[in-house]
């Protein structure tokens, strides 16, 4: 079956994408899935503790529907994304659908197993300070329920129309869309409910990802067409031959490496928001990293002193009257320094560390006090990477230093995720991948451009995915893993002057043009809604 348009001599082969699920497949996935709720249900009663009280049902209901929702957005997640992978090496006849859809979900599964965590946190910082610290409140849950409903919403309606939209892209819209109707119901002007410099930020790098996907897949194949001549590399499977081995290896591994890469990216932002959940719901188990060496305490005492005395040396002159939390969450609300701000920072730090030289370590800290003492670590957190960036707050190379492993101290005893949380966010996206997969496959491998896809262009758009995908990881910025791929094998059809679908393009165009404002309207109609009911 012809596909696209080809030489008079050449016969462009469709790959068979038509393999109906056996019963017995269904039902083992199926089993990995309920398996997967089971151990996470086992895990929290695990870390409960002896003196964490069940007698309220209601908090662990919502914590039970939560998980799920947090979960089901990371399977979607999966199915929505797979097309990244695996597109390229089947429809260059490198390996069969099922099999490219296997390798595809267990790089996946690995990919979240072996994720740092930078990205969870990075997206969890874009919410609401106010929000975060109640998140077990009726406003949180329903902050959460709201922006995780509103991206599975979108991203199962781009699904429906097989258009490789990002489901990044979709996750920062709904939190921004539940941050302004947050300050709106608050009275407050809806811009002050962002942090817009972080929201910059990662707006800078999804804006970016499809433009460098596009520019640096295309010189890639260039560079491949001067560096091996081979003519066959760069013309359509003839009679859906296989590539050479070489090259087919190569499409192998760059499938196998943007399935680690999307798993380690996209699998951090449902783990940054099980664990706002978590700590919310059992603060006595979660909001502190209890695992932490008691040689922690020494360097955290350190690192205490030299930050408070360089908050110390802004604040002289000042004092700070009752408590200095409300000041310190203004600040990170607004983003303006006054006068009650470094002395009330100042009494903050030196507060967290009596606390803890108080306990001993970080396990001792008293069931009823973690979640105080986590909020007030968030806070000194969250305040000191604002000053760090904030021009007005004219710190020498050396303070900024100096708070920056103050934060590093503080981060490592709040910002942790564990291990059952990520075995149980990789079963969902690994799971998820192997479902609902052929709609945007097609997009992908038949739509995009004019002619079939070459096994140079596959290998070019890949390896520029795989490598993108990987810089931002390590950088701590959500990418969208479809917004590269797609731009990419559209940027190798420009180069090899194979034509462009304009058609397709005007649609993911537009798609990507919607889905910020779309998943802020949603999101936040929906927390408008959530908190009428609750």
């Amino acid at each position: 079956m012809s596909i696209a348009s080809a030489a008079p001599d050449q016969v462009v082969e469709r790959p068979q994408l038509d393999h109906p699920s056996e019963t017995k497949t269904i039902y083992i996935l199926f089993a990995i899935g309920v398996a997967g709720l089971l151990f996470a249900a086992w895990s929290i009663y695990s870390d409960l503790g002896p003196n964490t009280s069940v007698a309220h049902f209601w908090p662990f209901a919502l914590l039970g529907v939560a998980l799920v929702i947090a979960l089901g957005f990371e399977f979607v997640n999966g199915f929505h994304d797979t097309a990244n992978a695996v597109a390229t090496v089947i429809y260059t006849h490198s390996l069969p659908a099922p099999i490219a859809v296997v390798l595809s979900g267990f790089f996946n599964f690995v990919g979240v197993l072996t994720s740092a965590g930078a990205v969870a946190f990075g997206i969890v910082s874009l919410l609401p300070v106010e929000l975060i610290l109640q998140v077990g409140s009726e406003a949180g849950f329903s902050m959460v329920f709201a922006l995780l409903i509103a991206a599975i919403i979108w991203n199962l309606g781009t699904w429906a129309m097989g258009l490789p939209a990002s489901s990044s892209h979709t996750l920062i819209g709904s939190i921004i869309g539940v941050g302004v109707a947050n300050a709106l119901l608050r009275g407050r002007d809806g811009t002050s409910g962002v942090d817009w410099g972080k929201a910059m930020e990662i707006g800078q790098a999804l804006i970016l990802s499809p433009l460098v996907g596009f520019v640096a897949a295309a010189l890639l194949l260039k560079l491949m067409k001067l560096v091996v001549r081979k003519a066959e590399l760069y013309q359509a499977p003839k009679n859906g031959a296989k590539p050479p081995l070489w090259i087919r290896c190569l499409l192998i591994f760059t499938c196998a490496g943007v399935s680690l890469a999307h798993g380690s990216n996209d699998g951090q932002k449902g783990m940054g928001l099980i664990m706002l959940i978590l700590i919310g719901t059992v603060p006595t188990s979660y909001a502190l990293n209890k695992s932490l060496p008691a040689s922690h305490i020494a360097q955290f005492v350190q690192s205490s002193t030299a930050a408070s005395q360089v908050v110390d040396s802004k604040a002289s002159g000042y004092n700070i009257i009752g408590d200095p939390r409300p000041v310190v969450t203004a600040y990170i609300s607004q983003h303006e320094i006054s006068g009650g701000t470094y002395p009330a920072l100042s009494v903050l730090v030196k507060d967290i560390a009596h606390q803890v030289e108080t306990y001993g370590s970080i396990d001792k800290v008293p069931y009823a006090q973690v979640g105080n003492t986590r909020n007030d670590m968030y806070l000194a957190s969250e305040a000191i990477r604002f000053l760090m960036k904030d021009k007005q707050s004219e710190l020498s190379a050396q303070d900024v230093d100096t708070l920056k492993k103050y934060k590093g101290s503080i981060d490592q005893a709040t910002k942790f995720i564990p291990a059952w949380v990520k075995i149980v966010v990789a079963i969902a996206l690994g799971l998820g991948t192997m479902v609902g997969w052929k709609r945007i496959v097609v997009t992908v491998g038949e739509k995009i451009g004019k002619t079939h896809l070459t096994y140079g262009q596959g290998a070019s758009a890949e390896l520029v995915a795989m490598s993108t995908i990987a810089a931002a990881d390590s950088f701590g910025l959500p990418v969208s893993t479809t917004h590269v791929l797609s731009s990419g094998v559209a940027g190798t059809m420009a180069a090899n002057g194979s034509g462009l679908q304009g058609g397709t393009l005007r649609n993911i165009a537009m798609a990507w043009v919607l889905t910020l404002p779309a998943a802020m309207l949603l999101s936040g109609g929906l927390y408008w809604l959530f908190r009428a009911i609750f």
